[in-house]
């Protein structure tokens, strides 16, 4: 199952995402919201000691991002 805009909204900090390259990403941060723009975002992500990363409403083409998954992968 896709991650969805509503979801990726939803997140918290510690929460796991899984990449369909096998990857885990951890919500490394607070979920960046604009008043004035509802459907902008910016979720910080971490994988590993080194990576760091963030998605965005960019990442939302079709209202669902693909790459990664909440939870444990299917």
């Amino acid at each position: 199952m896709s991650l969805t805009l509503q979801e990726a909204k939803e997140l918290k900090p510690g929460d796991i995402l899984h990449a369909n390259d096998g990857k885990r990403w951890k919500v490394n941060g607070v979920v960046k919201r604009w008043k004035r723009s509802p459907d902008r975002i910016r979720v910080p992500l971490k994988h590993g000691l080194y990576s760091y990363d963030a998605i965005t409403e960019s990442d939302f083409p079709l209202g669902t991002c693909h790459l990664l998954t909440k939870g444990e992968p299917e």
